[in-house]
């Protein structure tokens, strides 16, 4: 069974998808599963790649010195909700 995806969260996952060529229907990202290695498969210019698309797409910068990187990339959940957070700010 696939957890509902936010409305943020199905379109990161979509632009996830696109972006980055992957062969996986965005709506079946389970939003709380790793995007690095294990989860989505992707690996650090995979997310280097993503982080160029957000900030040309939202405006936000999230670079690799970052203190939360990690976190930040952890799952789609927690990407949308950083986004959504640094967005609002």
């Amino acid at each position: 069974m696939t957890t509902q995806l936010t409305p943020m969260e199905l379109e990161l996952a979509r632009m996830i998808v696109e972006s980055l060529n992957l062969e996986a229907i965005p709506e079946h990202i389970e939003p709380e599963k790793p995007l690095y290695r294990d989860g989505l498969g992707l690996d650090s210019i995979d997310l280097l790649e993503l982080s160029l698309v957000i900030s040309k797409k939202y405006g936000l910068q999230i670079k690799s010195d970052d203190p939360d990187v990690t976190n930040i990339f952890s799952s789609l959940r927690a990407l949308a909700s950083t986004i959504e957070k640094r967005r609002a700010k």
